[in-house]
């Protein structure tokens, strides 16, 4: 089964298996046939050929496997789909046991090329830490179904993962939890145990500012520490919308960036009570000054101004569909996650680039049926055919706006996802094949894994938040 599915995919005529020697890999400059090889070609000088991330494969009795690709994206899709043909001992990361001699593959005339430029795969570990291992291999299994993006979550309230020199405090303090719920958010239940981890240790000095960065002045002599948060859900408390806090998060950002080279950084957005800019002095002047009517529109300037420390770097901002109601840039990207979709239509239709991300087709946190022996899950089920049959394009998109559909995306929050389990990754668990969705977004670009690739393929990963 080759997921995602490809643009066409047909049997050959005779059927029958192809087989593959040890030694049959040949790089050529002709699209000539070799029986038991794999004969690789790339680039069309004369054009006509598929676009750089497109392929077409064939493979044929007698005649071996034929892979002409327009670029080096397109000859990455093609092995990946070449792997997935392979029998499954092949993808083991250890030495294969059991296979000896030829490798045999369906005889069979596959062509592919994107749709979107897109395709992401989101991991939350923030609620949850996952060990870098892990997210490796996550890495390896999406560049197997030909995901593209991988959008980090480092940091929420239950957790800070990214660690930042200029403030040490965010990881020595942010990233340890003293406890975590237990079953439902009613039941009020913890379960007494520390959990914690951030990413890189290193020497970090102490900073000033960090205390400061609240509405404190909202409590009116209530002052007291904001707490690494034991609880889901949202959490009242927000940042202030001092200059000196604009700058903090800047700073964050700025080695963010140094980190990863990507050209778009979620800053998040979404989920962002007003109550404490209500009640804070400081923050009713800021509106003053700024001709401001409503205090969730402080949360469109304030991230106005981070974004432009990014676009000052060549870089750009991604936020969640709640960036459209605070007046947020206008050249952000929207990840539209609300009202299946209707969101992602406003925001297209508005003029941003929109990934689409309705929480009902691809959170993939939901539970995947009805049945009682699924494990605790944040929302009823999703059933594997809605997901399967999830379209980008929302409803009623003008024909005008359908160009700034750029992708899809699946979301996996981790509050009910608190390990990766005895059989491997969570998403093993949680999402098998069939749930991907690469299923639905057919492949487009090379994937940003630079161990993955060669050189001459390589595009930086394209981090987020």
């Amino acid at each position: 089964m080759i997921i995602p599915r490809p643009v066409k995919a047909h049997a050959h005529p005779d059927g029958g298996r192809v087989r593959l020697t040890a030694d049959g890999f040949v790089i050529a400059a002709d699209e000539a046939s070799r029986p038991n090889a794999i004969t690789l070609t790339a680039g069309h000088p004369g054009g006509g050929g598929p676009p750089d991330d497109g392929y077409r494969l064939r493979a044929a009795p007698g005649e071996g496997v034929v892979i002409n690709a327009g670029g080096a994206a397109g000859v990455f899709y093609a092995t990946q789909t070449l792997r997935l043909l392979l029998p499954p001992e092949t993808l083991r990361q250890a030495p294969v046991h059991g296979v000896s001699g030829p490798l045999d593959l369906p005889a069979t005339d596959i062509e592919d090329a994107p749709r979107y430029a897109w395709r992401g795969v989101h991991l939350d570990v923030a609620r949850h830490f996952f060990p870098k291992a892990w997210i490796l291999r996550l890495i390896d299994l999406a560049a197997l179904h030909k995901l593209n993006v991988l959008h980090l979550h480092l940091t929420d309230d239950q957790g800070w993962r990214f660690p930042v020199q200029r403030y040490p405090l965010l990881t020595e303090v942010g990233s340890w939890r003293k406890r975590s719920p237990v079953g439902r958010a009613r039941e009020k239940r913890f379960d007494g145990t520390p959990h914690g981890g951030y990413y890189t240790a290193a020497d970090l000095a102490e900073i000033a500012a960090y205390p400061e960065l609240g509405n404190r002045d909202a409590y009116r002599g209530r002052e007291k520490p904001i707490k690494v948060r034991t609880r889901w859900g949202i959490s009242r408390h927000v940042l202030n919308v001092d200059d000196a806090t604009v700058e903090f998060c800047a700073n964050v950002l700025d080695e963010v960036m140094d980190i990863f080279p990507g050209p778009y950084i979620h800053l998040g957005g979404d989920e962002c009570p007003a109550a404490e800019w209500h009640d804070s002095d400081r923050a009713r002047q800021r509106m003053r000054i700024l001709g401001l009517r409503a205090e969730a529109q402080l949360q469109g300037w304030f991230m106005a101004q981070v974004a432009t420390r990014l676009a000052a770097r060549g870089r750009r901002m991604v936020g969640w569909d709640e960036v459209i109601d605070a007046g947020g840039p206008r050249d952000a990207v929207i990840m539209a996650w609300r009202k299946d979709g209707y969101m992602g239509r406003w925001a297209a239709e508005l003029g941003h680039q929109v990934v689409m991300a309705p929480e009902y087709y691809v959170y993939l946190d939901w539970a995947h049926s009805d049945d009682k022996s699924e494990p605790l899950a944040i929302r009823g089920a999703t059933s594997v055919a809605d997901v399967y049959t999830f379209d980008p394009v929302p409803r009623g998109l003008s024909e005008g706006a359908r160009a700034n559909i750029i992708g899809a995306q699946a979301q996996l929050w981790t509050e009910y996802v608190a390990d990766t389990g005895p059989l491997g990754p969570a998403p093993a668990r949680r999402w098998p094949p069939q749930h991907l969705p690469g299923s639905l977004v057919p492949a487009e670009e090379q994937l940003h894994i630079a161990r993955q690739m060669p050189a001459s393929a390589r595009t930086p990963l394209e981090q987020m938040r």
